[in-house]
C-alpha cells in the first residue's frame, strides 16, 4: 500500500485517484501507524515551501526516518521541493534535508510562474522515469526551482532558458517538480514505476 501523506496542502485527491486508476492500493492519511505500515510514501502538495514544511509538522521527522530506513519516498511539486535542505519562498525555511540543495526563485527574465507543459530529457539511469523513452512532456506549475548541490543525486532536466531540474533520484528518494497526476499517460507511467519500486522493496503493494 502507498500512503499519500495528508498534510493540508491540496492536490491530494487527484494523486489518490491516479493511483487507484492504475490499480494500486493507496491510502490518504496523516496517521503515524499508516505511515509506518506503508510500502511507500508520497508527499504531494500545492503550496508555498514554508507553509508546507510547517503543515507537515511532526510527520516531517517520521517521513525522514522512513526514508533513512529505505522506504521509497516520492515528492511531487512542493512535496518535491521540501525534500531539499532549504527553501527561500517568503523567507528562508528549513526543509527535510534529504537532498543537498536549496529551492530558489526562477531567474529574472523568465516567465513566472512556469505553468504548462514542458519537455523533460530522460536519463537512462533513473528508474522512476523508466520506459518513457528519451523525452516526454509533463505538466508544471511553480515559481521556484531546485538548485541541487548533491553529487549523489541523479537529475532529469527541462529547458526553461536554462537547464532546470525536473526530477530527482537519490537511492530510495524520488521527486518530480512537475505533476505526474496531471500529465496524461506519461505521468501515469511514472506512478506505475513508483508502485513497482515499492513492490520490489517489500514484495507487495
Amino acid at each position: 500500500m502507498i500512503v499519500v501523506i495528508d498534510y493540508n496542502v491540496g492536490n491530494v485527491r487527484s494523486v489518490c485517484n491516479a493511483f487507484s486508476h492504475i490499480g494500486c492500493e493507496v491510502k490518504l492519511s496523516c496517521k503515524s501507524e499508516d505511515i509506518n505500515a506503508a510500502d511507500g510514501l508520497l508527499l504531494p502538495g500545492v503550496a508555498a515551501f514554508g507553509y508546507a514544511i510547517s503543515a507537515l509538522g511532526p510527520l516531517a521527522e517520521q517521513a525522514k526516518e522512513s526514508a533513512f530506513d529505505g522506504k521509497p519516498l516520492l515528492g511531487i511539486c512542493v512535496g518535491y521541493q521540501i525534500l531539499f535542505e532549504t527553501g527561500t519562498e517568503h523567507g528562508e525555511h528549513e526543509g527535510l534535508g534529504l537532498i543537498r540543495g536549496s529551492i530558489i526563485p526562477i531567474p529574472l527574465g523568465k516567465t513566472v510562474p512556469h505553468i504548462g507543459w514542458n519537455s523533460v530529457k530522460i536519463p537512462e539511469d533513473m528508474e522512476l522515469l523508466a520506459n518513457l523513452g528519451k523525452q516526454k512532456n509533463f505538466y508544471f506549475a511553480h515559481s521556484y526551482y531546485a538548485d541541487i548541490t548533491d553529487g549523489d543525486t541523479r537529475v532529469a532536466y527541462t529547458d526553461y532558458g536554462f537547464a532546470m531540474p525536473a526530477s530527482v533520484q537519490k537511492a530510495n528518494i524520488y521527486g518530480t517538480q512537475f505533476h505526474p497526476e496531471k500529465s496524461g499517460q506519461a505521468g501515469l507511467r511514472i506512478l506505475k514505476n513508483f508502485a513497482r519500486i515499492c513492490k520490489r522493496n517489500t514484495g507487495k503493494c
